[in-house]
């Protein structure tokens, strides 16, 4: 790993993973799989969670991030047959089949009820884990210690506007999302019940 390679654009530069990274944010791969109906995922989503001024600058800002790095890695050559790119793809799977399991309780359960089953009993963002070690994933794959230090800005600005998902579940459910808020870890963790 170096810590600033080669410019060069081609076929086989990193902008390969950021293509699949969006790719598996616009189609789950597990839609198919539990014909998820469409109308109750819009319903659940509701209104978007207000942000406060702080977490709107920290999510732009991620987002610009994350678009500057997409920009980088067009000219980012992948280092073909070395540790790190094997590394970064089984990283990035991982949380891609993270990402995957985390979206099926959020589908099987009522939109007038918060998601608190499956990976959602261990951490109350799973998505949130499985799209950084995606990232992780990526700014491995790179072999390139810059895109690996940026990588790590859009994980934590996106982790810092978790809190306004929070409050606004609390508006939207109530009680019970606050009872599970206090029995569930934020990140990772085993739940307190």
């Amino acid at each position: 790993m170096s810590f600033l390679p080669a410019f060069e654009i081609g076929v086989w530069n990193l902008w390969i993973f950021m293509v699949a990274w969006v790719f598996f944010h616009m189609v789950p791969i597990t839609w198919p799989i539990f014909r998820y109906d469409i109308k109750v995922m819009f319903k659940r989503g509701g209104a978007s969670p207000a942000y406060n001024k702080t977490e709107k600058i920290l999510n732009n800002l991620g987002m610009a991030v994350w678009i500057l790095l997409f920009i980088y890695s067009i000219f980012l050559p992948l280092p073909l047959g070395t540790p790190f790119l094997y590394a970064g793809i089984a990283l990035f799977v991982v949380g891609v089949a993270i990402v995957e399991i985390a979206m099926i309780p959020w589908f099987k359960t009522a939109a007038d009820e918060p998601v608190t089953r499956g990976l959602y009993r261990y951490s109350r963002h799973p998505v949130y884990i499985g799209v950084s070690v995606q990232y992780i994933g990526i700014g491995i794959a790179s072999a390139s210690g810059l895109f690996l230090l940026l990588i790590l800005a859009p994980i934590a600005l996106s982790m810092a506007t978790a809190p306004a998902e929070e409050r606004f579940c609390s508006e939207k459910y109530g009680d019970s999302y606050r009872k599970y808020m206090n029995r569930t870890p934020r990140w990772l963790g085993v739940s307190k019940s």
